[in-house]
């Protein structure tokens, strides 16, 4: 088995399920006009202001992925948010359709606080994920991205560069902001 991306945020099997039902539900009620009714989530520690992506992929592939990159909301709010976003407000794919939908995998990324660094061999991949920033460009891609493709440490930091739009070098300058955090991470392959 190989080891799990990210970290555990001690959020248990029935709160990610409720997450992972809240980001379906509001999705599938979306796409048919209706406005989702959000359901009282199961703990307290739904109601925490934390970062989150949303990220939805069809047959392996990346469908739409957004999230806060901060804590601005409750946790279940910010994924019924995230939810809708990916899946209607992705401006790098078409809104999804309702044929879409059951074939859609959902994955959710609860985000630790980010924290500036001042070396990159604080990086671990597989661990953290980057945010980049210089000027008014910035450029995020969550742990998991890392592992997927197999990048080590320098085409991380290189490919969230071009994620920012700026030269895959940009990490070496020292006007760069490089900002490291990590997720808990999960979908509902794991959890069915």
């Amino acid at each position: 088995m190989s080891q799990k991306v990210g970290v555990d945020l001690g959020l248990n099997e029935e709160e990610k399920i409720y997450l992972l039902r809240l980001a379906r539900e509001v999705i599938s009620k979306k796409v048919k006009g209706i406005k989702p009714e959000i359901p009282e989530p199961p703990t307290d520690k739904m109601r925490e202001k934390r970062g989150a992506f949303v990220t939805l992929n069809k047959f392996g592939q990346l469908r739409g992925c957004i999230g806060y990159i901060e804590a601005v909301k409750p946790l279940f709010l910010t994924i019924a948010d995230m939810a809708e976003a990916a899946a209607f407000r992705d401006p790098r794919f078409p809104p999804v359709t309702a044929g879409e939908v059951p074939g859609l995998e959902i994955e959710i990324s609860v985000l630790t606080p980010l924290r500036k660094i001042g070396d990159v061999s604080e990086i671990q991949v597989g661990l953290h994920g980057l945010l980049i920033r210089e000027g008014l460009y910035q450029g995020l891609l969550l742990p998991q991205v890392a592992t997927e493709y197999g990048w080590d440490r320098d085409t991380f930091l290189t490919q969230t560069c071009h994620k920012a739009g700026l030269p895959g070098n940009c990490w070496q300058d020292p006007n760069t902001e490089i900002l490291i955090f990590s997720a808990d991470i999960f979908n509902e392959k794991d959890l069915s």
